[in-house]
């Protein structure tokens, strides 16, 4: 482990003296911080270490370091840099971006926050909500487990990441919820991404992301597997939700188990429980699926459950993302060649439903664009720096890159 030193603090006194929990990667503890060596592997009587049967690249890189926490919101501090030059990337518990490719050079360091959401299946009773858990399908309890464990996992990356100091402290702020299918849910393996995976790296460290979507799903999904009543059970008032379903919605009509119309009033029925419970529900429209035609027109596929969310949006007066006509002009810029670049090749074959890191990255920024537009209040905490973002000239994939997570799958997100 010669690329990067971990020293971590014990979840006793005196790191949680003042509350905050401070970690030391250089092998010089200070105001609390306890050391650690490098050899220390996770374990729950510990409660904190590295996560020993991760996978790692030809290098042996990433790293993967969680410890144990309560539910809740968590402002991480990293120190960055040293004596060499250095270039880090860290991302949390499912492959969340949260800083992308921070170059240092030799001799420098930096301070970095970002905020996490850590949470567990359990549902608390709150006012229209009973007590119980969320009911996880299989994945969720074997690869996807860091997204529902009682514990922050980072992993950190990056061609030469160098950490020295983490410090991890409670935080009350402002929560963003996510609720949708594949397209927006934290894929656990390369070469899939969604763009609820990238836009916590899209804000300032002054709101939290929390990613409940899930692949494969509906809405009608959600309410028999409670995760509405998951988010409802720690949603605060002014809490923002971003609801965007349609995908496998459009597959009721098959099976003759919905239409347009269920999926209108499932919709709203999220909508009236989050608004009564002070949050702020925001509807997104689906992207649509790469299709073009003989004359390299994009041929949608979506328009009919797309323009159903917008009609429930305008009824009840909800901020609304066309994130389907964003996408249809982002990939008619694209083009039909240059816009599988968005997608993940598997087995030899494009998937052009799901996304990868750079199809996902254009979708979020495409999701920023619309929370400006929709002048959604929480778009006031996007980051100053993202330039502008305009769904007819998306970030070139040639220039794009952010650094591939181990572990790579051949399973295909449920859904289509």
């Amino acid at each position: 482990m010669k690329h990067l030193l971990l020293v971590a603090g014990l979840l006793a006194a005196p790191a949680w003296a003042d509350g905050t929990l401070r970690f030391a990667f250089d092998g010089k503890p200070t105001d609390g911080e306890v050391t650690v060596s490098a050899d220390t592997v996770y374990s729950r009587e510990r409660g904190h270490g590295f996560e020993a049967d991760s996978p790692r690249n030809a290098v042996g890189l990433p790293f993967f370091f969680s410890v144990d926490l309560p539910e809740g919101n968590y402002r991480v501090t990293a120190t960055l840099g040293g004596k060499d030059a250095s270039d880090t990337t860290i991302k949390a518990e499912l492959r969340r971006l949260l800083l992308d490719a921070v170059q240092l050079p030799a001799g420098r360091s930096e301070r970095r926050s970002f905020i996490v959401n850590v949470r567990t299946a359990n549902i608390a009773a709150v006012p229209g909500v009973e007590a119980g858990r969320v009911k996880l399908k299989e994945r969720e309890i074997a690869s996807e487990a860091w997204a529902w464990d009682r514990r922050l996992t980072l992993e950190i990356n990056g061609t030469r990441p160098a950490l020295t100091h983490l410090t991890i402290e409670p935080v009350k702020l402002p929560t963003i919820y996510l609720l949708g299918d594949s397209t927006v849910a934290d894929q656990s393996g390369e070469p899939y991404a969604s763009w609820g995976q990238m836009l916590p790296a899209l804000f300032k460290n002054s709101v939290a992301v929390s990613n409940h979507a899930e692949s494969g799903e509906t809405f009608r999904d959600s309410l028999a597997r409670r995760r509405i009543d998951k988010i409802l059970s720690t949603l605060q008032p002014g809490d923002t939700v971003l609801l965007q379903f349609g995908h496998n919605d459009q597959k009721q009509q098959k099976d003759g188990s919905g239409n347009a119309q269920t999926y209108q009033a499932e919709l709203r029925t999220h909508a009236e429980r989050i608004l009564a419970r002070g949050g702020v529900p925001v509807v997104v429209s689906s992207m649509e699926r790469r299709n073009f035609d003989a004359q390299g027109r994009i041929r949608p596929s979506l328009l009919e459950y797309a323009d159903a969310a917008r009609r429930v949006a305008m009824e009840m007066k909800l901020a609304f993302i066309d994130l389907n006509g964003m996408s249809q002009q982002m990939y008619a810029a694209l083009g039909p060649e240059r816009s599988q670049a968005a997608h993940p090749l598997n087995g030899g074959k494009l998937d052009n439903t799901h996304h990868n890191n750079y199809g996902a990255m254009q979708l979020a920024r495409l999701v920023a664009l619309g929370l400006r537009e929709a002048r959604v209040p929480v778009a006031a905490e996007l980051r100053d720096d993202l330039g502008p973002i305009d769904p007819a000239k998306p970030q070139a994939p040639e220039q794009f890159h952010v650094a591939v997570s181990p572990g790579f799958t051949q399973q295909r997100p449920l859904g289509d």
